[in-house]
């Protein structure tokens, strides 16, 4: 099984093609997120989708390489239990991710309890899916308050990922955000998100 990122990188031609089924929801990582959502409701394992495919249902439309999902300790443990070799395997031994067989791509999972950025205790944890999931096209995803103040705790506290904060600035700009939706946001986030906020709004005034 070839890697699909490697697939990406080494082909430039079948790379662009993909970029461009990507919009269209008809790329492989596409085809692997609605693989692995049917997979987990059939087995009733809760999931949210996070990351990049997130961004993409909530509006912000960007090209990812694998697809990220919520789940619980529980969940992690049954899904690999009841999906290991039957169409996934781990990229390695030991490994909490696993890989779509048919596509290469990778499927990332985050963990309930533990914690966004840099892994530290902070007042901000990753949530039970179940609580915090919209439907979206039949997928469960992310809900947006939640998908941004996560982003916003893993910006903050690991220089490694100021990327999630651009993310959180794309989702400003594209949705038309307002500053209000900081009341919605845990506190430990707030005042970051007003200052996204006032960021986006500046740029937009400059000539």
């Amino acid at each position: 099984m070839i890697a699909y990122e490697q697939l990406l990188d080494r082909d430039r031609r079948w790379a662009f093609r993909e970029g461009s089924m990507h919009f269209e929801k008809e790329s492989a990582v596409h085809k692997t997120l609605e693989r692995i959502a049917q997979r987990l409701d059939e087995l009733c394992i809760p999931y949210a989708v996070v990351g990049g495919m997130a961004l993409f249902f909530h509006g912000l439309r960007r090209f990812t390489e694998d697809v990220d999902l919520l789940v619980t300790r529980e969940g992690l443990q049954e899904l690999h239990r009841r999906l290991e070799g039957l169409g996934y395997l781990p990229p390695f031994a030991g490994s909490k991710h696993l890989r779509d067989t048919e596509s290469g791509v990778r499927i990332e999972f985050l963990v309930a309890g533990d914690y966004p950025g840099d892994g530290l205790p902070k007042p901000i944890a990753f949530p039970d899916p179940a609580a915090v999931s919209v439907d979206i096209e039949g997928i469960h995803f992310l809900a947006l308050p939640t998908l941004i103040e996560l982003k916003l705790a893993s910006g903050m506290t690991n220089p490694g990922r100021l990327k999630d904060l651009g993310d959180v600035q794309g989702l400003i700009a594209n949705l038309g955000l307002s500053e209000n939706l900081a009341s919605e946001l845990h506190p430990f986030v707030r005042d970051k998100y007003v200052e996204l906020w006032h960021g986006v709004q500046s740029s937009r005034s400059e000539p």
